[in-house]
């Protein structure tokens, strides 16, 4: 471009082309999930949170260390409470203190240097330290507490550092082939054994539930007996107080009796009669 047909001095073109570089040394951006160290010769100064920022151009750098969760990863030979080889993958999710990250920087250089230099080293250690402890059988069928004894080591390990340990996985377990089909066949006859058991519990609550029913049964039959029983008592002890009652009345007034035989006559009289010492039977049917 010809600068000089717009009459523009060339000291003005050189300034204002010194001024745009400075400007755009000047500016600079901190990621995200990042926190920037600024460094002036090479010296850790301060550190600055995500965003836009100014700094002395050319005198000043920039460095960011990543403060959300990172994973690292670790693959290792060991051996069980009964000296069984195993080769166990771990992994550890970790986080950065983020109001500590320039302290971090200045001790260690930067994240990879506090990886290498004493994250990995005891995380290695606290996992070393775990495995033994835990037969074969119990390690595989049981993850979740080797996992809780390797990060309880980790965080002891780690408290005196900037960072947070937020978890640790097992991953894998290799076993040996004989052993593994070892732990497959002891684990099938647990489960067998667990099956048996619960089918004879079941049996056993079917065949009281049955006793319990029929007992049910009698005690209901019983009852019933015991009603029936009960009626029939009461109603020969009202039978035995009507005839009391009534041989009662009878007793005090004798025309009572005479005035039944009269209700219960059936209008006809005696065929014969039977007279008194000498008085001969006499046939009262008509000739």
């Amino acid at each position: 471009m010809n600068f000089q047909k717009f009459n523009i001095p060339v000291k003005t073109i050189i300034f204002l082309i010194v001024g745009f570089i400075l400007l755009m040394g000047s500016i600079y951006t901190v990621n995200e999930g990042h926190i920037g160290i600024v460094k002036r010769f090479s010296e850790a100064k301060e550190q600055v949170n995500p965003g836009l920022h100014f700094k002395v151009p050319f005198i000043d750098s920039v460095e960011e260390i990543e403060v959300r969760t990172r994973k690292n990863e670790e693959r290792m030979a060991s051996s069980t409470k009964e000296q069984m080889p195993v080769t166990i993958s771990v992994s550890v999710n970790w986080t950065v203190d983020k109001t500590a990250a320039l302290e971090l920087f200045r001790q260690y250089g930067g994240l990879s240097q506090f990886e290498s230099r004493i994250l990995d080293p005891r995380f290695r250690s606290a996992t070393k330290d775990v495995i033994p402890r835990f037969d074969a059988e119990k390690l595989i069928q049981d993850r979740a507490s080797a996992i809780q004894a390797i990060e309880a080591n980790l965080i002891e390990e780690m408290k005196d550092f900037p960072v947070t340990v937020d978890n640790i996985q097992i991953e894998n377990i290799q076993l040996p082939a004989k052993y593994l089909t070892s732990i497959e066949t002891k684990q099938t006859e647990k489960n067998l054994a667990a099956a048996e058991e619960h089918k004879l519990a079941r049996q056993n609550l079917e065949a009281q539930r049955d006793v319990n029913t029929a007992k049910a049964k009698a005690d209901g039959i019983k009852l019933v007996a015991i009603a029936e029983a009960e009626s029939i008592r009461i109603k020969g002890l009202a039978e035995a107080e009507a005839i009391t009652a009534k041989a009662k009345a009878l007793g005090d007034n004798p025309l009572i009796v005479k005035l039944t035989e009269a209700q219960n006559w059936d209008g006809k009289l005696p065929s014969t009669m039977l007279g008194g010492q000498n008085m001969p039977i006499l046939d009262m049917r008509a000739k």
